[in-house]
């Protein structure tokens, strides 16, 4: 019974964005124009005209236009709405995270990482954000982790791998340290980071 009462309500959703979808893709054209052109607020009128509170796109949309207008608190109310609205979603996550971080809600920020890394393990943009989250905060076991997944996905790219070097140096892994420093100058010869870093082991 249930089941039938969502298909229902589903398909009575549907064809409500369907009906809507001529003056949705108006009032998006009419958006991204304002955009371009610097004017936020119009861009975020345009679509306040036509906005359904249970349409993803729209939320999603405004989420991102009220970051980039720099009026955070509002970003992240859109942004948390196409997450409930669409729960899988990883980009509304990595929306959200934008605001989070301006207004310097870093528990929030480790939260919608985690919880894409739970939809998607080896998102590789997640685990050097979440690394770099812990290594600053000098929970370097866990920024290790996220490091060395990444690093395992990746294993010629300089940010995992610098980034993995200095890790093992702050936990006094000098060896693992140095092999890894060295191997970032195969990736970018010269690199000022990897031999600041060898300098320092001895």
């Amino acid at each position: 019974m249930k089941s039938s009462i969502s298909i229902v309500l589903m398909t009575i959703l549907s064809m409500s964005v369907f009906a809507q979808a001529p003056d949705l893709r108006a009032a998006f054209k009419k958006s991204y124009a304002n955009e371009t052109k610097g004017d936020l607020p119009a861009a975020i009128k345009d679509l306040k005209a036509v906005y359904g509170e249970g349409t993803y796109d729209l939320n999603l949309r405004l989420g991102w236009l009220y970051y980039s207008a720099g009026l955070h608190t509002e970003s992240m109310a859109y942004y948390k709405k196409s997450i409930d609205l669409m729960p899988a979603s990883v980009e509304a996550k990595f929306g959200y995270v934008y605001p989070a971080a301006a207004v310097g809600n870093w528990d929030q920020v480790v939260i919608q990482y985690e919880n894409i890394l739970r939809i998607d393990a080896k998102n590789s943009q997640a685990h050097y954000r979440l690394g770099l989250i812990y290594y600053n905060r000098a929970e370097l076991d866990k920024a290790l982790q996220h490091f060395q997944v990444g690093s395992n996905l990746y294993p010629f790219d300089y940010d995992f791998t610098l980034m993995l070097a200095w890790t093992s140096l702050k936990m006094g892994k000098m060896r693992e340290a140095k092999v890894l420093f060295n191997k970032v100058l195969l990736i970018s010869p010269d690199d000022a980071s990897a031999m600041e870093g060898l300098s320092l082991i001895k």
